[in-house]
């Protein structure tokens, strides 16, 4: 799985379906490790989990591509 790698590359967030939980309604995995020191951590411990229902991963993934899109119209880029 390839990781996003956020902020300075201290932190990585890589997204997957939890085939384990699959009796769970909330099998996706938000998973967060941060690499830094504790005094600048977003989180309390380097390795950091959420997870979410597929019906409130395809409400990130609506307003993330709302984001998106509103950046692109205020910045369209080269012509």
């Amino acid at each position: 799985m390839p990781a996003i790698t956020l902020l300075d590359g201290s932190l990585k967030l890589t997204i997957f379906y939890d085939a384990d939980d699959k009796e769970y309604d909330d099998n996706i995995c938000l998973r967060f490790v941060e690499d830094c020191p504790d005094p600048e951590r977003l989180f309390r411990i380097e390795d950091t989990s959420f997870y979410i229902t597929p019906e409130q991963a395809a409400l990130m993934v609506l307003e993330l591509n709302r984001a998106l899109e509103a950046a692109r119209r205020d910045n369209p880029g080269p012509t």
